[in-house]
């Protein structure tokens, strides 16, 4: 069936949006989550005449709490689940929330969320056991049997108990006929751990169903979302453990080969991002169904996605996995459009943004030209010389402008750290004394002839490098920015509003 929504395609109107993740909403449960938050900072973005906001990806992050690493592509993250949605279903009580642990307010603290947050969620599948109603019970029900969940759901939840029961180690530790899936250990497995396999399909219902009201919201005020799939999935995950054969791996399930990117002007060793790479070949025999798969269920999440790392649909930077760094890599041919001619014949028209930053070759433009793909561009990364392409001259309409994206400085911090010479000519270009760098690049970003504006609320917000969100190769630091309650007011709204009225993004 052909995927239908109001999404972002060529026709679309001119468009601002802002680049947030759940997580860094504010709140006092440890994370930013998908109660009443989200919808108060739903009704500030269409105040503010935003008509998209962008999230990172949705899934259960696992080593780092990284979005980009994550236990499942498909599945959705606890930590995004509202306890006070709960209360309100009953399911959990005015006691269970009335003590939460002193959270900070401006970070998440995604270690001491997670056991609280799993210690209610126990208590909310044990008073869901003995107190649901029907109505509670038929909707968990149908959840658990709706064609939408036949290809993930149970492999995912008993990878779950699985791992639960392993106290956490990633699946190739588990034992032998567990990790290989041996059909007797399996079926064994599925007996003894019913329990606990239920409990996180109880789980996943609950982040759908609460991501639906959201994602019901956003319509409602005539706001789309950008959601987010990675090219690659993390080697300890669902993905990976039940579909072996789509991954260049070894007989013990350890990576031969590991994604990364080579050496350049950033990192004289590149970065060895460590992924299992796909084996293409085997996912075409298929018709790519398990790209079809995921891509189709992201698509319920979200109006649109990005596309992260374009380029390697192309080509790719293939690393044996026994290299310490990426420098010993090379360059392999990617899928190219026999992947999205898939794709759209599955799925109709896609509503895909393609992040095509790095590395970026003739071919690479080619795909994402012949794909219909919108392409990205940086407002920072047009300082470094004259007549860069990521400056507005040189864009085409069909493209999304950010000021900076996840993986940047914010806008503030990038100025205050730059050379001299890359601070003279962002003077020279934006025509002015740059002492609001982060509006002069809102400014730029509107008035650009781009489609899709994207603003990270930290510029907005004119926030420094203390709320940067990640910094690439920083395992231990990233991903924790959090909004103060508060923060985003009426007259930051009315601003954008303004410049979005003047520049037809309205």
């Amino acid at each position: 069936m052909a995927h239908t929504s109001d999404t972002l395609d060529r026709n679309t109107k001119r468009v601002a949006g802002v680049l947030l993740h759940p997580t860094s909403l504010p709140g006092r449960f440890g994370t930013g989550d998908l109660g009443d938050e989200a919808i108060a900072f739903l009704d500030w973005a269409a105040s503010a005449g935003m008509k998209l906001w962008q999230v990172l990806p949705l899934n259960p992050p696992g080593f780092g709490y990284s979005p980009y690493g994550c236990t499942s592509s498909v599945a959705g993250n606890p930590l995004l689940i509202s306890p006070q949605r709960l209360l309100q279903e009953n399911l959990l009580t005015a006691d269970d929330l009335a003590h939460p642990p002193d959270f900070p307010a401006d970070e998440a603290s995604f270690d001491r969320s997670e056991t609280w947050k799993g210690r209610l969620l126990r208590i909310a599948w044990d008073r869901f056991q003995r107190k649901a109603t029907a109505e509670q019970k038929s909707k968990l029900e149908a959840f658990e049997n709706a064609p939408e969940q036949k290809d993930w759901l149970h492999d995912f939840a008993l990878y779950m108990a699985l791992k639960e029961r392993a106290a956490g180690v990633p699946w190739w530790e588990w034992p032998a006929g567990f990790a290989a899936r041996d059909k007797q250990a399996i079926t064994r497995a599925e007996r003894e751990l019913d329990g606990e396999i239920r409990f996180q399909k109880f789980i996943q219902h609950h982040f759908f169903a609460q991501w639906k009201l959201v994602h019901e919201a956003a319509k409602a005020r005539g706001i789309s979302i950008m959601g987010d799939v990675p090219i690659y999935v993390a080697s300890d995950s669902a993905d990976v453990w039940s579909h072996k054969d789509l991954f260049q791996l070894d007989e013990k399930g350890a990576p031969l080969v590991v994604a990364g990117v080579p050496p350049d002007y950033f990192s004289a060793t590149g970065q060895r991002w460590g992924n299992p790479l796909y084996r293409w070949d085997v996912m075409q025999k298929t018709g790519f169904a398990w790209w079809i798969a995921r891509v189709r269920a992201n698509l319920r999440l979200a109006d649109t996605i990005r596309l992260d790392h374009f380029r390697g649909f192309a080509a790719y930077w293939e690393i044996p996995a026994h290299e310490p760094t990426a420098v010993n890599g090379r360059w392999m041919p990617g899928p190219g459009m026999a992947l999205f001619d898939a794709l759209r014949a599955a799925l109709g028209d896609l509503p895909l943004v393609a992040e095509d930053l790095g590395f970026i070759t003739p071919e690479v433009n080619e795909l994402r030209r012949g794909s219909g793909f919108a392409g990205m561009k940086i407002l920072q990364f047009g300082f470094s010389q004259p007549d860069s392409i990521h400056l507005p001259h040189r864009f085409e309409s069909h493209t999304a402008v950010y000021t900076g994206t996840h993986d940047n400085d914010t806008a503030r911090g990038w100025f205050d750290t730059a050379p001299a010479n890359d601070q003279a000519l962002a003077r020279t270009y934006l025509g002015d004394d740059c002492s609001d760098f982060a509006w002069s690049l809102i400014r730029a970003a509107y008035t650009s002839v781009a489609d899709i504006a994207i603003v990270p609320a930290q510029d907005i917000l004119g926030l420094g490098s203390e709320a940067r969100m990640n910094r690439p190769g920083d395992t231990l630091h990233n991903w924790r920015w959090r909004v103060r309650d508060g923060a985003l007011t009426p007259d930051h709204a009315q601003r954008l509003k303004r410049l979005a009225e003047l520049t037809g993004r309205v």
